[in-house]
């Protein structure tokens, strides 16, 4: 009998082969997050991913922040950076400025984003008068200033102020004929929520990468409110995989590295080479996970590339 095909073999072209992966962030509130959040950067950025993205609060509220944090990764790493940013309480005049600002700073990507109200969930969403209506709005107005990648939202089980899954696939379509270029999704747990929208994204004529976003569960009660604020379901398995570990924390690391692995191998298996990670600026379990998809740091010493963090690059990632 033949020997079982080892799961790194099918990666094509050795390790990390073929497998692309993004990092997202979010701007530090206080010096001790900010060493956090520059530990997880200096820890992930030798996987060389395609880009990492910085959050945007509601309204603006990290506006400051998020544009501070994207500049030091521009001055600092040879990382892509990826600046989100909303259109929620603002005119298109303050917004304007900020895509002109972004720009000027070297950013040449954006996570183009309606956002929440800025009253937080159970709040209802409405435009800013005299501001970008949504994410489609928003994401045409990026490409009219700005000669930049545009990335926006996607969700699998569908926006929570969507009324049908097929009302937020036009929204979706909305944003590529805006000029969209990918799509993230809101994380998910079930892998089969992810193919079934794609393929009803797919007979909608929607061509761009609906590239699989992915939660490393940090805390389980944590991700279990973040779902119920956007809409993502969380299957019985899952809160059944933590249950009792509350004050475990060395065993629920364990069994969150496991369950994200579970999931990317997964999807890899059935061709997903593409994946998002939202780090929760905390780098460990993102690390493992791409290990496992065959991801190894290199480094480049060649002269200027990059100041605080090495010029990196994952062998056989295109």
């Amino acid at each position: 009998m033949d020997a079982p095909v080892p799961r790194r073999s099918r990666f094509a072209g050795g390790p990390g082969g073929g497998i692309r992966v993004s990092f997202e962030f979010f701007p530090p509130k206080t010096a001790e997050m900010e060493r956090t959040l520059w530990e997880s950067i200096e820890r992930l950025a030798p996987l060389a991913p395609a880009f990492v993205s910085v959050t945007y609060g509601a309204g603006g509220s990290t506006r400051e922040r998020t544009h501070a944090t994207v500049k030091r990764i521009l001055a600092e790493t040879s990382l892509v950076p990826a600046a989100h940013l909303t259109c929620v309480a603002a005119t298109r005049e303050e917004i304007d400025e900020v895509i002109r600002a972004y720009y000027a700073a070297g950013v040449r990507h954006i996570v183009s984003l309606r956002g929440d109200p800025t009253g937080g969930a159970g709040e209802r969403y409405a435009p800013h008068p005299g501001g970008y209506a949504n994410g489609a709005d928003l994401a045409a107005g990026i490409r009219r200033i700005a000669d930049v990648e545009v990335s926006v939202s996607a969700y699998p089980e569908k926006h929570p102020d969507s009324p049908t899954v097929d009302a937020d696939i036009d929204m979706l379509k909305a944003k590529v004929d805006a000029g969209a270029t990918r799509a993230i999704t809101q994380f998910f747990f079930e892998n089969d929520l992810y193919f079934r929208y794609l393929e009803r994204v797919r007979a909608r004529g929607i061509a761009i990468p609906i590239v699989p976003g992915i939660l490393p569960v940090q805390n389980f009660k944590q991700t279990k409110g973040f779902a119920q604020r956007c809409g993502a379901s969380v299957p019985r398995w899952l809160a059944e995989r933590f249950d009792g570990l509350e004050e475990d924390v060395a065993t629920r690391k364990l069994i969150a590295a496991a369950v994200a692995a579970e999931q990317v191998l997964d999807l890899v298996d059935q061709g997903v080479s593409d994946f998002h990670f939202y780090t929760m600026n905390r780098a460990d379990l993102v690390y493992a996970v791409c290990h496992l998809l065959g991801l190894r740091p290199t480094t480049s010493n060649a002269e200027g590339e990059g100041q605080g963090v090495p010029k990196v690059t994952a062998r056989g990632v295109a």
